[in-house]
Formats: structure tokens, C-alpha cells, sequence
């Protein structure tokens, strides 16, 4: 099971897993064995930043870390990552919906720019549309600061949210969800390129959204 998921499972998903096999083993046991056989996680690393100051309208913290929503499209949350590769950078831009944790939309480009996040916001709105009420969080970046970005959000019916300066739990569940895809990919292995990082990190949102299970939804995938 370990090395099906390419180390990205720890004991707690194993054991849901060999329990669906039919495999009745206590999770102490599974955790002394993978301690036994050095399985552990990889350490996570600080985040990419896109704070530049008070550029435009900062909205108010409407989300407050109320994380759990009632079903889809109700509550999403954005925000930007990045990753160096042989002195290349590449960013990612995705939406999570707080329902299930699922990557709405999102763009990988080689600089952060504006239009990686309209790009990403037209490839969601056909999701928004579910909604009336639809919260899209974010942190106090330059880009959701922006007028185009807060202007697209009120035409579309969309209530803008946004953390507090300085503080990464406002937007907890995408800040999990970077470190996670960073320790079960980025982490793993050397990459050559930018080019082969995309191609993978493409491949893991899409295992992501529709294998990889999740504790607080009950073993299932997004």
C-alpha cells in the first residue's frame, strides 16, 4: 500500500486500507512496523509569499476560519505556491472547495502572474454557478487586491474574503493542502525541469481529487 500511493500514505491511511482488504491489524502495530521500516514523512518547507502591502481593497475576514461547509461551492479558498527547480521557479494558482477539499480549477505557470489567477477563476465559474452564496477566501496577496479580480467576484455574485496580515491559519485548509502535495511529490525525488515537475503536479491533483483518501471524509477522495 505504501509503495502503490509513492510513500504518500502514513499509518493512519494504511490501516483504513488494509482494513478494506479485510485486514483487522491495530494502527500501533502498523506504526511500529513502518517506524521498523524507516516509512516516514518528509518535512515541509515555508511558503511562498505574495504579500506586497496594501495595494488596493482589503476585504474583511467573512471566512474566519469557519472551514466546514454544509455542501459544494458554498465556501473556496485560494492561494499561490511555489517550487525552484534548477534555478527555475513554477507556480501554482488552484481553488479548494472547503465541502470535500477538492481542487476546483487551477494554473501552473513560470511567474506569478495576474492572469494565472483569472484563468483560474473563468475555469471555475461553472462550479460557482451551483451557488448563490458562494465565500472565495484568500490571503492578502497582491493579486486579490487587484480591482479586476474583486470586480470578475461581485459580477459573478461571488463574496470576496480575506485573511488577516500575517496570519497563515486564516487559510489553513489550502496551506495543508501545499504542504501535503509538496511531501508526498515535490519532496520525493530531484527533478530535471520545470517542465516534468508540471506534467507530475497535474497528474497528482487529478490522483488527488479522485484516489488519494481522506481521513475527514470518512476514507474517501475528494
Amino acid at each position: 500500500i505504501y509503495h502503490d500511493h509513492k510513500g504518500r500514505f502514513g499509518y493512519r491511511r494504511i490501516v483504513l486500507m488494509l482494513r478494506r482488504h479485510g485486514v483487522g491489524i491495530n494502527h500501533k502495530t502498523v506504526l511500529r512496523l513502518m517506524g521498523e521500516m524507516k516509512l516516514k514523512s518528509l518535512i515541509r518547507v515555508k511558503k511562498y509569499r505574495s504579500y506586497r502591502g496594501d495595494l488596493g481593497k482589503i476585504a474583511p475576514n467573512i471566512l474566519n476560519r469557519e472551514f466546514k461547509a454544509d455542501s459544494p461551492s458554498q465556501k473556496w479558498a485560494t492561494d499561490v505556491t511555489e517550487f525552484k527547480v534548477r534555478g527555475r521557479k513554477l507556480y501554482l494558482t488552484p481553488i479548494i472547495d472547503l465541502f470535500n477539499q477538492e481542487i476546483i480549477s487551477y494554473e501552473l505557470t513560470d511567474r506569478p502572474v495576474f492572469k494565472a489567477v483569472m484563468d483560474m477563476l473563468k475555469k471555475s465559474l461553472p462550479f460557482a454557478k451551483v451557488s448563490s452564496q458562494l465565500i472565495l477566501h484568500s490571503d492578502q496577496g497582491w493579486q486579490y487586491q487587484m480591482q479586476k479580480y474583486q470586480q470578475w467576484l461581485k459580477e459573478n455574485g461571488i463574496t470576496q474574503s480575506m485573511s488577516r496580515k500575517g496570519n497563515c491559519l486564516d487559510n489553513a485548509v489550502i496551506e495543508n493542502f501545499f504542504g501535503t502535495l509538496k511531501s508526498e511529490l515535490f519532496y520525493l525525488k530531484q527533478y530535471e525541469s520545470t517542465e516534468k515537475l508540471k506534467s507530475e503536479i497535474e497528474d497528482y491533483i487529478s490522483y488527488y481529487n479522485n484516489q488519494r483518501i481522506k481521513l475527514n471524509l470518512n476514507g474517501m477522495s475528494p
